[in-house]
């Protein structure tokens, strides 16, 4: 995954039509609710869902359309934004780890530890013999994670460049989505082949066997929830969860 030409195309669809994706998507959520249940009630694992992708691929519509009939009593959403002057001064992992979810619950990581081998790296934040060692760094942690049964499941929304122009358009032409644009969104779309050739090294150093990375085609938007949806009812299935039994 080291070019992008060697990712499926952002307006890839997987041959559906959209009304045939968008049922499918809906009997996903019929079964998400009943397995969340099933991950509390077992209470042996735990289910992290990483997101990440350029502004505008739609990091907080997949939150949105993928999880909507779960119980919100076990779903953690946390977003990494600047580092403050505490995380400052502890290690880039240090605030990472505090959101990660407890067994039996399901965390959503709205941008991750990725952030500090992403944007430290495309604005020079800290010098390459900082930000390049972190990739070892975050692939022990996710392999500390998995032992400790907490499944670490990845997605990059991989849009293009054409798609996020249309949907910052639409969000200043909508005066109910205006207030999510800003002005920093252009300025960092001015380093797009920058965070390309970042997010390349990313899937390439930190795509492993115990926390691979999903590519998920992110233009068509119901195409990227059913994808994410799918990955995510598969994986609960496989964790062979179990209501207990009753104590005598």
């Amino acid at each position: 995954m080291s070019h992008q030409d060697s990712l499926p195309a952002p307006d890839d669809t997987g041959g559906m039509d959209r009304s045939d994706g968008k049922a499918e998507l809906q009997e996903l959520r019929k079964e998400l609710p009943e397995l969340q249940e099933r991950l509390f009630a077992d209470h042996r694992h735990a289910l992290l869902v990483v997101l990440q992708g350029m502004d505008a691929a739609g990091k907080d519509g997949t939150v949105r359309h993928v999880f909507a009939g779960t119980n919100p009593q076990g779903v953690g959403v946390h977003s990494f934004k600047e580092p403050t002057p505490l995380e400052h001064d502890e290690d880039f992992l240090w605030r990472i780890h505090q959101a990660v979810p407890p067994k039996g619950y399901i965390g959503v990581f709205n941008r991750s530890q990725y952030e500090d081998v992403l944007v430290v790296r495309v604005h020079e934040l800290v010098p390459e013999s900082v930000w390049r060692p972190r990739f070892r760094a975050i692939n022990d942690f996710e392999r500390a994670l998995t032992e400790s049964r907490v499944t670490v499941l990845k997605f990059f929304l991989h849009i293009s460049k054409d798609e996020q122009a249309k949907r910052f358009a639409k969000r200043l032409e909508d005066p109910h989505r205006r207030w999510k644009f800003s002005a920093a969104d252009l300025k960092e779309r001015e380093n797009w082949d920058a965070y390309q050739a970042a997010y390349a090294d990313v899937l390439r150093e930190c795509s492993t066997d115990w926390a691979p990375w999903h590519v998920v085609p992110a233009d068509h938007k119901w195409y990227r929830n059913l994808v994410v949806a799918r990955r995510i009812v598969k994986t609960l299935k496989g964790l062979d969860l179990r209501y207990p039994d009753l104590n005598p």
